[in-house]
């Protein structure tokens, strides 16, 4: 055999002496021998004797060639199995009758194999399935392996700074102008209770700011008149708690106690933090998922572990009542149902918890709260907010002509803020089809450029009642799914975030399946280049009480295995998709055309232009006559 000189290399800022080893390398197991088979090439590179086995060799022609070779080190390949021990200890004892015992290290490696078990067996050292080829290299060598974390730095992503924002459906665009011209001046001389809400609370926040430079007694006085006049356009809910402590049923407030573990978790949790990426070879689409479980407690403990597993941004969403009461209550308050009430404390908490990287979406889309919603956000330090005044009219039980006022305001917020907001197109799962959906959307986009905000579109990826009726999806979830994609980016250079969750309505009882229906979207959103996603626990199609850490991780996992699966592959839908997206275009303008028609968006609303009765919605009816004169 040849021998090999001395080998260097630098190690840790100084020169390392290799000193070369003889290594038989010994496959006890036929089939999983592929780990040897790179430890060999690897030990060569670095100039090390080599002999690698064949692996049909019986225990004694292994001792016979080992007695032959002499080696160093003899590193044996097997997966434990029924009687694999007595195999092995058989081999020790063989390797001792031929001398070879005294002067080689021999170490074991394969699936189960631990140090403890390899001592009890007579091997010096043991190296189980995680094992680094590196470690194993540093054992021959005999130098101390010191395991290197891969440090993955996480920043902060802009979804909206690559895009222009500029039309390539010029015909569209004219219509959006007139439609988005007339809702501005519909709305110029119109006030209500929630935007005097919003601007009230934006002084007291930033009289709050200002305290510790100013007089705390003239901040409190003036705090004391503002939360007066606040209260004077809140309901009787949220007045009873201010004035006489009276919760809402099913609310409590946080004691001192879990109030002080919380801190502590948070601090905890901000120490031992380790980034991860859910990414392949890609940065898009950034990954986001809800969290609502009606406790700050619950819901920072399921934001720190989708954090740990990579999860890009998180939602805020709150319960349904909250949208259907004039005002916030305040403290940190915890709920027993879904959704997570909307206070400065519990957001200010949340805040607090979160990591650098991670994107922050307090949802305002759809309720008589919007205004002050987006002002608790931007002063909080959200990354992101949620505004759709079409899904909060005809789905969210909002009357339109409030939603369209506070809607308005909220967007000229959200710029004022520099918050990029998502628009929703929920009202899908109530059966109003795509096309109208789209339109509203649309709408709402081009609102938001002309009051400087940066909107973001969200079409569904999901099995609509629309597409249960019309068959488009009996074959395939790709087609009509990539449809709608193509149609919008053939509109507006946007970005595009389908949301809430991927794969609604495809999501069963079965964890492996909804675990999997929601990688499979995932995929095809990866596929299409979108910008985010927001996915599903795996039992949140169903779960009848807080969603579990344990489904929250099934999705992240298996979304980041579809990831590495993918890498930069696409998947390529039918022909059926040019068809259905073309389509789509075309009754986006013929929808257009009927707003424009009627003269009013606000009555385009309540007559079902943008989603009837007969599509499942209806114009809702919460603050309805509540708009008054500025």
């Amino acid at each position: 055999m040849v021998r090999f000189q001395k080998q260097s290399c630098q190690e840790g800022g100084y020169l390392m002496q290799i000193v070369p080893k003889k290594v038989l390398l010994v496959p006890l197991d036929p089939v999983h021998d592929v780990a040897l088979k790179i430890i060999n090439r690897r030990l060569k590179e670095r100039g090390h004797e080599t002999l690698l086995l064949p692996p049909d060799m019986s225990i004694e022609e292994i001792a016979d060639q080992a007695s032959k070779v002499k080696p160093d080190i003899i590193m044996i390949s097997r997966t434990l199995g029924y009687g694999v021990a007595e195999v092995l200890s058989k081999l020790i004892d063989l390797l001792e009758v031929v001398g070879i015992r005294d002067r080689a290290k021999i170490v074991i490696g394969g699936k189960a194999i631990k140090p403890e078990l390899a001592a009890e067996l007579g091997f010096d050292a043991g190296f189980g399935e995680k094992t680094s080829y590196e470690e194993a290299i540093a054992f021959v060598e005999g130098q101390r392996y010191i395991q290197k974390e891969e440090k993955i730095i996480k920043k902060k992503k802009d979804i909206t700074i690559s895009y222009s924002y500029k039309f390539q459906h010029q015909k569209i665009e004219n219509m959006l102008d007139e439609i988005t011209e007339e809702i501005l001046d519909w709305c110029k001389d119109k006030t209500s209770s929630g935007i005097k809400r919003a601007h009230l609370r934006e002084k007291m926040m930033s009289l709050k700011a200002e305290k510790s430079k100013t007089s705390p007694y003239n901040v409190d006085k003036k705090i004391t008149e503002y939360k007066k006049k606040y209260l004077e356009n809140c309901d009787e809910l949220i007045i009873k708690y201010y004035k006489e402590g009276i919760l809402p049923k099913k609310v409590r407030v946080l004691n001192k106690k879990e109030r002080e573990s919380l801190e502590d978790y948070i601090k905890k949790s901000k120490e031992i933090a380790r980034a991860k990426k859910i990414q392949h070879t890609t940065d898009k689409p950034l990954v986001f998922f809800q969290y609502g479980t009606g406790c700050p407690i619950m819901d920072i403990a399921h934001i720190k572990i989708g954090e740990a597993w990579g999860v890009d941004g998180v939602l805020h969403f709150d319960p349904s009542w909250g949208a259907r009461t004039e005002g916030f209550l305040e403290g940190y308050l915890s709920h027993e149902e879904d959704g997570s009430i909307i206070t400065e404390q519990n957001l200010g908490k949340i805040k607090e918890s979160l990591n650098s990287p991670t994107l922050w979406t307090v949802r305002a889309h759809r309720g008589l709260n919007t205004s002050e919603t987006v002002v608790l956000a931007g002063k909080l330090g959200a990354d992101l907010t949620k505004i759709n005044i079409v899904y909060g009219s005809l789905n969210a039980g909002t009357d339109p002509g409030r939603l369209t006022v506070d809607g308005v305001e909220a967007i000229k917020l959200a710029a004022k803020y520099n918050l990029p907001f998502d628009e929703p197109t929920n009202e899908e799962l109530g059966g109003v089809p795509a096309f109208k959906a789209f339109a509203g959307m649309l709408i709402v986009a081009k609102l938001g450029l002309k009051l400087g905000a940066k909107p973001i579109l969200k079409p569904l990826f999901c099995y609509s009642p629309e597409v249960m009726i019309t068959g488009r999806m009996d074959d395939n979830y790709i087609d009509y799914n990539a449809a709608k994609i193509y149609a919008l980016r053939s509109i507006i250079n946007a970005p595009i975030w389908p949301g809430e969750p991927i794969g609604f309505m495809t999501h069963t009882e079965d964890r492996i399946q909804s675990s999997m229906t929601t990688a499979l979207h995932a995929a095809l959103a990866a596929s299409l280049g979108v910008d985010a996603i927001t996915i599903a626990s795996s039992d949140e199609a169903y779960s009848r009480g807080s969603i579990s850490v344990t489904s929250r991780i099934d999705t992240l996992r298996a979304v980041q295995e579809t990831f590495r699966f993918l890498g930069k592959a696409e998947i390529k839908p039918t022909h059926k998709v040019r068809e259905w997206s073309n389509e789509l275009v075309s009754q986006i303008e013929k929808v257009l055309e009927n707003v424009l028609k009627k003269g009013s968006f606000v009555a385009a609303l309540y007559d079902g232009i943008l989603g009837g009765k007969e599509d499942g919605a209806y114009p809702g009816r919460t603050g309805k006559d509540t708009i008054f004169s500025k």
